[in-house]
C-alpha cells in the first residue's frame, strides 16, 4: 500500500506514520511544519519513507498510485488555534477539499481526522455520533470547531456526490511521547510544570473532565476504521472520564513531584464535560482502548523527562516558562 499522510510530522501523524511502515506501507508524508516539527519524524530512515514540505491548502501534487489519503493537516491545540486563525480555518476548508480531490484522482480511499470538538461544550453527556454539538461559531474556539465541522460536510458530500470511499474519525483528547512542551494542553503543561517543581495550573475549579486515549490505542483505531466498511462518523477515544483536577494530582503522584495545584479562572467556551461513547467503534470496528491512563502516563511522563533532560541550566527554564505563558493564555481546550 502507499499512502498519502497530511500533518505526518505532527504529534498524532508521525506516530501513523511509524505505524503504516510497520505493516509494509510506504509512506509520504506532507507538512508545512506550521506546528508539526522535523524532530518527529527525524529517526525514521526507510527507503519507503518520504517527506514533502507543502502547505495543503494549495494545489496538492503526489506522482504516482496512492492506495490512502490520511488527512490529519491541522492546529489542533488551543495555543495552535488562537495564534493560527485563519490557518486553521483554510486548513480544514480548502485544505479538506484538495485532500479529497487528490484521493478522488488516484482513486484512493479518504479518512478525515476530525474531533470531539464538532460537540462543541455538549449538552449530551457522554457525546454519541448522532449528537449534532452545541458550538458557538463566533467564539474564540470557533475556528476550530466549525473548521472540522466544514470538513466533515465537504467529505460526506464527496462520498455522496462523487462516490468517493471515506473514513470520518472523531479524535477525542489523545496523548503520549511526542506532544510538544509548549503545547499548552493539560498533559504536557502539569508534566512538566510537575518535572519542574512548579505549581500545577488547573483553570475552573478542576471539574471539568476529559477522556485520555494513549496514542497506540489511537493509531490502532485509525487504522481499523480504515479497514472497514464504515463510512459514518466515528468517535475514537477512551470512555475512561477523569476531572482536571484528579488528572493533576495524578501526574504528581506518578512524577513524584511535590509540585502544589493553583486554579485560575476558566477559560471562554471551554467543554465543561467530554466523553466519547465508542459503541459504534466497539460494535462496528471491535475496537476499544487497551493501555489504561497510568500506564500511558507514565511512559509519557518518561519521555518529557529525557526531552527535558537533554537541555540545561536557562534554556531548560526558558522553555517551561514558555509552556506557562501558552497554558496562561489559552486554557487547556478539548483535545486535552
Amino acid at each position: 500500500m502507499r499512502v498519502l499522510i497530511t500533518g505526518g510530522a505532527g504529534f498524532i501523524g508521525s506516530h501513523l506514520c511509524e505505524f503504516l511502515l510497520a505493516l509494509g506501507g510506504e509512506v509520504v508524508c506532507m507538512d508545512n511544519l506550521l506546528t508539526g516539527t522535523i524532530d518527529n519524524i527525524a529517526h525514521i530512515r526507510d527507503h519507503r519513507f518520504t517527506f514533502v514540505k507543502h502547505d495543503v491548502t494549495n494545489y496538492i501534487y503526489v506522482a504516482g498510485r496512492l492506495d490512502y489519503v490520511l488527512h490529519f493537516a491541522s492546529p489542533a491545540s488551543p495555543i495552535d488555534y488562537q495564534q493560527h486563525p485563519i490557518q486553521t480555518l483554510k486548513v480544514g476548508a480548502p485544505g479538506t477539499h484538495k485532500a479529497l480531490g487528490l484521493a478522488k484522482e488516484k482513486g484512493a480511499k479518504f479518512l478525515l481526522a476530525s474531533t470531539s470538538e464538532v460537540y462543541g461544550d455538549p449538552l449530551v453527556h457522554p457525546q454519541r455520533e448522532e449528537y449534532w454539538g452545541n458550538v458557538n461559531p463566533v467564539g474564540p474556539r470557533g475556528v476550530y470547531d466549525e473548521a472540522k465541522r466544514f470538513a466533515e460536510a465537504m467529505t460526506m458530500a464527496y462520498h455522496r456526490f462523487h462516490g468517493l470511499d471515506t473514513r470520518i474519525a472523531r479524535i477525542f483528547n489523545t496523548y503520549g511521547p511526542r506532544m510538544r512542551l509548549h503545547d499548552g494542553r493539560a498533559i504536557p503543561t502539569f508534566i512538566t510544570q510537575a518535572l519542574r517543581g512548579d505549581p500545577l495550573t488547573v483553570y475552573g475549579d478542576g471539574s471539568q473532565t476529559r477522556s485520555f486515549c494513549f496514542f497506540d490505542d489511537l493509531v490502532a483505531g485509525v487504522w481499523q476504521l480504515m479497514q472497514s466498511a464504515v463510512t459514518e462518523p466515528v468517535n475514537l477515544g477512551n470512555p475512561e472520564e477523569k476531572t482536571l483536577l484528579e488528572l493533576a494530582k495524578k501526574i504528581l503522584a506518578l512524577s513524584d513531584s511535590s509540585s502544589s495545584i493553583i486554579l485560575k479562572p476558566l477559560p471562554i467556551d471551554d467543554p465543561k464535560v467530554r466523553q466519547p461513547d465508542i459503541t459504534r467503534a466497539r460494535t462496528l470496528l471491535g475496537w476499544e482502548p487497551t493501555v489504561d491512563l497510568d500506564e500511558g502516563l507514565c511512559r509519557t511522563i518518561e519521555w518529557f523527562r529525557q526531552k527535558a533532560g537533554g537541555i540545561r541550566g536557562s534554556v531548560t527554564n526558558m522553555l517551561f516558562n514558555s509552556v506557562d505563558r501558552e497554558a496562561t493564555r489559552s486554557g487547556y481546550g478539548a483535545q486535552g
